[in-house]
């Protein structure tokens, strides 16, 4: 495997120079957007694991409400840690020096700019952490104009329910670290026949190399559409205003124009259609077996849905539920059927 070298001292200095500034708050205001992410976050924990069904993490100390450039360096640690477990860091001499350059200007710049559009994140490598980047939350709360505690709240089950997938899951951290392994792999030759390129980034790729992608990029499409679809099941009941956040936070995710542009390049418009082809797989297994059913997902990488299984459930469904009629409602799985 090549070393991917990163000079993470330019990549600190390159993000800190895309970062841009936050809503203008006063003390007050801003006093009172962070204690009301932390207030939601610690709240969030029953809410998802009643409506998951997913085993509550012990401790609320890894909830942490962040400015911009913290998250920043969060992410910047999570890459040195994920490109290590993966062994692709740590190339010697000049060029692995260049190289590290370049790569540190590349990646500092690209969180540099997301570091003022990500809402809320759970990392799940090196130190795990929740992070609500508070200026972002309090910008796009304004930007919706929805209610600010709603919003806060309806934020954090989001990330809440992809903290609580990876403590149902502890196998899923090391599951993609190994993809990623596999992905950063040159191989020499592959008979494997890929289907046709459907993004710049799998062109790029090679054929072995495109089957791991499209298997990392239906493993995001659970992640991301199972968390999407539990924020909006906690109903009115714990959201009240719910369904016009949602709909109002769908047109803003739909915009075009040169936003459209922008999530092109930056690769955005990747994670925009993991959010819309996960849920639509997580809503049609619901439909037939309930959560319980759809949970059967944690239980080993076996279980995951494949690209394909993401935009056909019932075969998913087939393969996780051979001996079972299944139905509206939760089912339980027979014993001994982990895996393909």
């Amino acid at each position: 495997m090549d070393a991917v070298t990163i000079d993470y001292a330019v990549a600190r200095s390159a993000g800190r120079a895309a970062l841009r500034p936050g809503p203008e708050l006063s003390r007050a205001e801003a006093s009172e957007v962070v204690d009301g992410l932390r207030s939601a976050a610690r709240a969030s924990v029953a809410h998802v694991a009643e409506v998951t069904g997913l085993t509550s993490p012990p401790s609320q100390d890894d909830m942490l409400v962040v400015d911009r450039a913290t998250w920043l360096d969060a992410n910047l640690e999570m890459v040195e840690s994920l490109l290590a477990a993966a062994g692709a860091s740590g190339a010697e001499g000049l060029r692995g020096r260049l190289a590290g350059l370049g790569n540190g200007v590349q990646v500092g710049g690209a969180l540099g700019l997301l570091s003022g559009r990500i809402l809320g994140q759970f990392v799940p490598f090196g130190r795990q952490r929740l992070l609500l980047v508070a200026p972002n939350i309090a910008a796009m709360e304004r930007r919706l104009g929805v209610d600010g505690a709603d919003f806060r709240l309806w934020v954090c089950l989001h990330e809440q329910t992809h903290r609580l997938q990876f403590v149902q899951a502890p196998w899923l951290g090391e599951y993609l670290v190994r993809q990623l392994a596999h992905l950063l792999d040159e191989p020499e030759d592959s008979s494997a026949t890929p289907s046709r390129p459907s993004s710049a980034i799998e062109a790029l790729l090679t054929p072995a190399q495109r089957i791991v992608f499209n298997q990392m990029t239906a493993v995001m499409s659970l992640l991301e559409g199972y968390a999407d679809v539990m924020m909006d099941r906690v109903g009115t009941d714990v959201v009240p205003t719910v369904a016009l956040i949602r709909e109002r936070f769908n047109a803003h995710r739909q915009r075009r124009g040169l936003v459209k542009v922008v999530n092109k390049l930056m690769g955005l418009d990747l994670k925009l259609a993991q959010y819309r082809d996960g849920a639509v797989f997580c809503r049609a297994v619901i439909e037939r077996v309930g959560v319980a059913g759809l949970n059967a997902v944690y239980e080993s990488s076996g279980m995951l849905p494949t690209l394909d299984e993401i935009h056909a459930p019932d075969v998913w469904l087939a393969r996780a539920f051979p001996t079972v009629e299944v139905g509206a409602g939760d089912v339980s799985r027979p014993e001994g059927n982990s895996s393909p």
